[in-house]
């Protein structure tokens, strides 16, 4: 059975209203550092950001990944003849 109390508190510890403020041309957000810590980033650390309609992700970085995406894009464009006749 889920501890309701238990529950309250982890959300009201990790649902912190946050408003987007300008920085320069762009825009921010500051993190509390409680919310930070138990997300299980630091100061410094690479992250990736996902955007969709109505959500931000922040992601640990994986350069990786990334790599991959790199050649698979490289392959993409050396091979577009033969994958549009695969797409068929």
């Amino acid at each position: 059975m889920v501890d309701r109390q238990a529950l309250t508190c982890y959300n009201l510890r990790m649902n912190k209203a946050s408003k987007i403020g300008p920085v320069g041309n762009s825009a921010g957000i500051v993190l509390p550092k409680d919310l930070l810590g138990a997300s299980g980033f630091a100061l410094g650390d690479a992250v990736s950001i996902n955007a969709s309609p109505g959500k931000i992700e922040i992601v640990a970085d994986d350069s990786e990944f990334e790599r991959q995406m790199k050649v698979a894009r490289e392959i993409m464009v050396r091979r577009r003849k033969a994958l549009r006749e695969l797409a068929k």
